[in-house]
C-alpha cells in the first residue's frame, strides 16, 4: 500500500467479519483510521457481541477502533459518526456493508421479519448516511483536505445482484438492497455539489450470507459452489479504488466484482415507447400492445444466481 488514504477517516459498518472486514483491513492498510462498527450479531439478526468489533479493531493495528452498537437507529447513527470525528478529527469514508438475512417465501414472510430486515439493511444505511453527509460538508466548509477543496467524502453502500434480479425467498432483502441503490442515486445528486462521491458495489464473494443459500435447483448449486470459491479482498479491492483520488468524479454508479472481474452496471431507462398518438389508451388495446411488445425488450425473472452461474475470473481462493 502507498498510503494515499493517510489523514482519511473511515466508518465500514458490519466491519468484523467477511467482506465488511477486507474492506476495512483494506483501508486501514492505505493510511485511513478506521472505525469498525458492529454490534457483533448473527446473519439473521439474533444476539449481539460488542466484542467482536473490538476485537477486530485490534487485529487492524492502532489505527482502527471498535464501535459495538447497532446503528439501526437515527440516535445511535449520529453518535457513530461523531464517535469517529472525536477519535480521529474528521468523517470521509462511510461504507455501509451491515446486513442481516431472513429469507422466507412471500406468502409465508413474517412481518417482524421484513421489518428488521429492512431497518438494518437500508434504514440504518441512510440514518448513517444523513449523520455522516452532515459532517462531511461541514468538513468542506471549513477547509479540511487542504486549498485544493474537500474531495475526500466517500459513500460506499454495499447492495446485491438480490436486489438487481430478484431471487428466490429474499423479498426483504432484495427489497432492502433495491432500496439501498435508490438511495445511492438520490444521496450522489443531493451531494455532488460538495463533491462528495456515492457509489453502489454488488459483491461475489463467500460471505455469511452466501453460507446460508439454499439452492433450489442445480444452477443454483453451481453458483454456490462458485461463488464460495471468491475472496472477500477483490471487493475491498474495488472499494478501496472508489475511495482513491483518482475516482473522485465517479458517482452514482452501480459497480460488482467478481474476483479479478469488475461490472459497471447499465441502470434502469425505457427499453420501449409504447403512445397512443390519436386518443387515450383504452385498457384492452393498451393490453393487446404489451401483449406484443417482442419478448426480448422483455425483463424475465432469471435469479441472479443463474444470471451469474459462470467460472469467475479468481486465482485460487486464498486472500
Amino acid at each position: 500500500m502507498t498510503g494515499e488514504l493517510k489523514g482519511r477517516v473511515a466508518i465500514v459498518t458490519g466491519g468484523a467479519r467477511g467482506i465488511g472486514l477486507a474492506i476495512a483491513r483494506h483501508l486501514a492498510d492505505a493510511g485511513a483510521a478506521v472505525v469498525i462498527a458492529d454490534n457483533g450479531t448473527s446473519i439473521s439478526g439474533d444476539g449481539a457481541d460488542p466484542a467482536v468489533a473490538r476485537d477486530a479493531a485490534s487485529s487492524l493495528g492502532n489505527g482502527a477502533i471498535g464501535f459495538g452498537e447497532s446503528v439501526a437507529s437515527p440516535g445511535v447513527a449520529r453518535q457513530l459518526a461523531e464517535f469517529a470525528v472525536r477519535r480521529f478529527g474528521g468523517l470521509d469514508i462511510v461504507v455501509n456493508n451491515a446486513a442481516i438475512l431472513r429469507d422466507a417465501f412471500v406468502f409465508k414472510g413474517d412481518p417482524a421479519d421484513w421489518d428488521a430486515v429492512i431497518r438494518t439493511n437500508l434504514s440504518a444505511a441512510f440514518y448513517l448516511t444523513s449523520a455522516a453527509s452532515a459532517v462531511m460538508r461541514d468538513q468542506g466548509k471549513s477547509g479540511r483536505g487542504g486549498p485544493g477543496g474537500y474531495d475526500w467524502g466517500r459513500i460506499v453502500n454495499i447492495v446485491s445482484s438480490a436486489g438487481l434480479y430478484g431471487n428466490l425467498g429474499q423479498a426483504a432483502y432484495a427489497s432492502a438492497k433495491a432500496g439501498l441503490f435508490g438511495l445511492t442515486r438520490v444521496t450522489a445528486m443531493d451531494l455532488a455539489r460538495a463533491k462528495i462521491a456515492v457509489n453502489a458495489v454488488a459483491p461475489f464473494a463467500r460471505t455469511r450470507v452466501t453460507d446460508t443459500i439454499q439452492p433450489a435447483n442445480d444452477a443454483q448449486k453451481s453458483y454456490k459452489d462458485r461463488a464460495l470459491r471468491i475472496g472477500a479482498h477483490h471487493v475491498a479491492t474495488l472499494v478501496g479504488a472508489l475511495c482513491r483520488p483518482e475516482a473522485g468524479a465517479i458517482s452514482g454508479q452501480l459497480l460488482g466484482v467478481r474476483g479479478r472481474e469488475v461490472f459497471v452496471f447499465g441502470q434502469p431507462r425505457p427499453a420501449l415507447r409504447l403512445a397512443s398518438e390519436a386518443a387515450d389508451w383504452t385498457a384492452s388495446g393498451l393490453a393487446a400492445a404489451l401483449g406484443s411488445v417482442p419478448a426480448g425488450t422483455l425483463t424475465d425473472l432469471t435469479t441472479d444466481l443463474e444470471a451469474f452461474n459462470t467460472e469467475p475470473l479468481v486465482q485460487g481462493d486464498a486472500p
